[in-house]
C-alpha cells in the first residue's frame, strides 16, 4: 500500500494518437471492418485482443479510459459505463441471479438503495440493509444464499466509513464477491489494495469534475470484466450501458487533473469542517477527530491527497436548511444542486433529493434528518473568504428567523 500512489500510475500511462498527437485518437465509429470473416468471428468469440467489433462491446476510446482507471485502482482492468447506474447494475446482476441475496450497507445512493430494494426483488435477488461499521452486524446477516457485499467507501449522505480491510476479511471467508462503490474518495482511498474485489466509480463526479458528462465504470479482475462483457451473458454488453467515445475522451482528459483537484477539495473541506465545528454547528467530515470512524479513515487514506471534499451540516429543520441554501446560492457560493466534484461548491437536502428513495421511517431511523445539508466543497481558491461569506449567510439568516444556526 505504501509503494501504491494512483496518481503516479495515471502519470506513467502514455497514449499516442493515430497521427501522433499527444492525445489518442477518438474512435467515432459504432461499427468497425474487418480484412477477414474469420477474424470477425474469432472477435464475436472474445478471442482476438486489439479488434472491435461493434461500440456497444468495447472501442479503442473507451479501453484508454478503462486502462487508466485500473492503473488508478490497482486492478487488473476496468469497463466504462454510461453512467454510475450503469456500472453498478449490470456489475450486482451479473454476480448475482434468482435466489440469492446481498448484504448492503444502509447509507448508500439513493438510487442503488431504490434498485435493491425495489427492483431487484423481482428478479428474485433479496437484499438486507445493514449498518456496515459494525462488522459482527455484517457478518450475522449473511445467509447460504449471500453472493454479495456491498458498500460504499464513504457512505452518502452520512458519510460513514466503511473498514473495507474488515469487510474483506468476512468476504473471503464467507466465499463473497465485496464491492465498494469509491465514488466520493478517488485516489484517497485504494478499495483493491484493501481487499476489495470490484470498486465502482460514477465517473460523472470527482473524476470528470466538470459536471459536463455522465458515466461510470467498474474495476474489477479480467475474468470479472471479461463476463460483463459476454456477448451471450455479459450483463453489460446485453444490457447496453454503453458510454460515448467523445464522452470517454472528456473523462480521459479531466483524469489526468485528478490529483491536483482532490488535494484542492480536501483542504478546502477540512478548513471549513474545522470552523464549523468550532462555531458550534453540528458538522459531519471524515477529517474530524469528532468523526467516530476518523482513526479508521485516517489509516485507509493514501494522506497526500486528504479526507475528500464531501462534508455535512445539520441545521435543525427542512425550512432552515432550504433558506440558508437558497441564501448561499444567492451570494453565489456555490449551487442548490445534486452531484458533487465541481468545481463550485454544491450542497442539497439529501432527504428530500439524493436519497429521497428511502422510506421517510428508515432515514430517522439511520440519522438522516429534515435539516442535513450535504456540501460537496468546491476548489475555491481563498477559503477563508468562502467561509466567512457562508458565515454571513448563516448569521443573516440568524436574523429573518429569530433563532440560532450558530453557536458563538
Amino acid at each position: 500500500m505504501k509503494n501504491f500512489n494512483p496518481a503516479d500510475n495515471i502519470q506513467d500511462l502514455q497514449y499516442f494518437g493515430e497521427f501522433g498527437g499527444v492525445n489518442p485518437s477518438i474512435s467515432d465509429s459504432s461499427t468497425y471492418t474487418f480484412l477477414s470473416a474469420k477474424t470477425m468471428f474469432d472477435t464475436f468469440e472474445g478471442n482476438m485482443e486489439g479488434c472491435y467489433l461493434y461500440s456497444r462491446h468495447s472501442s479503442p476510446s473507451n479501453l484508454y479510459l478503462d486502462k487508466a482507471l485500473a492503473a488508478m485502482e490497482g486492478t487488473e482492468t476496468a469497463n466504462v459505463s454510461a453512467s454510475g447506474m450503469g456500472a453498478i447494475t449490470p456489475t450486482l446482476l451479473q454476480l448475482c441471479s434468482s435466489g440469492d441475496h446481498i448484504v448492503s450497507s444502509r447509507t448508500i445512493y439513493g438510487g442503488t438503495y431504490a434498485f435493491l430494494k425495489n427492483f431487484t426483488p423481482r428478479l428474485g435477488i433479496k437484499t438486507t440493509f445493514v449498518d456496515i461499521t459494525k462488522l459482527d452486524v455484517v457478518e450475522a446477516a449473511i445467509t447460504a444464499e449471500t453472493k454479495v457485499l456491498y458498500c460504499e467507501t464513504v457512505s452518502n449522505p452520512l458519510l460513514e466509513v466503511a473498514d473495507i480491510a474488515g469487510l474483506a476479511k468476512i468476504a473471503l471467508r464467507h466465499n463473497l464477491k465485496l464491492v465498494v462503490d469509491n465514488t466520493f474518495s478517488p485516489l484517497s482511498v485504494s478499495p483493491a489494495k484493501l481487499g476489495a474485489d470490484i470498486v465502482i466509480h460514477s465517473l460523472t463526479k470527482y473524476i470528470n469534475g466538470s459536471s459536463d458528462t455522465v458515466g461510470g465504470v467498474t474495476c474489477a479482475s479480467q475474468e470479472f470484466i471479461d463476463s460483463l462483457k459476454n456477448v451471450n451473458s455479459g450483463a453489460s454488453m446485453l444490457l447496453g450501458p454503453t458510454m460515448d467515445s467523445l464522452r470517454s475522451a472528456s473523462v480521459m482528459k479531466n483524469l489526468r487533473t485528478l490529483h491536483i483537484r482532490m488535494k484542492q477539495h480536501s483542504h478546502n473541506a477540512m478548513y471549513l469542517a474545522k470552523r464549523f465545528e468550532k462555531d458550534g454547528l453540528k458538522t459531519v467530515y471524515p477529517g474530524l477527530k469528532s468523526h467516530p470512524s476518523h482513526k479508521l479513515y485516517a489509516s485507509m487514506i493514501n494522506r497526500e491527497y486528504g479526507f475528500g471534499g464531501m462534508m455535512t451540516i445539520d441545521v435543525g429543520t427542512l425550512e432552515k436548511a432550504n433558506a440558508l441554501m437558497e441564501l448561499m446560492q444567492a451570494k453565489n457560493l456555490g449551487y442548490l444542486a445534486v452531484s458533487l466534484g465541481f468545481y463550485k461548491t454544491l450542497f442539497s437536502a439529501p432527504g428530500t433529493s439524493t436519497s429521497s428513495e428511502i422510506p421517510m421511517d428508515e432515514q430517522i431511523e439511520m440519522g438522516l434528518t429534515d435539516g442535513l445539508i450535504r456540501f460537496s466543497i468546491g476548489l475555491d481558491n481563498d477559503i477563508e473568504r468562502t467561509y466567512q461569506m457562508m458565515k454571513k449567510c448563516m448569521m443573516e439568516l440568524n436574523v429573518l428567523t429569530s433563532e440560532s444556526i450558530l453557536t458563538e
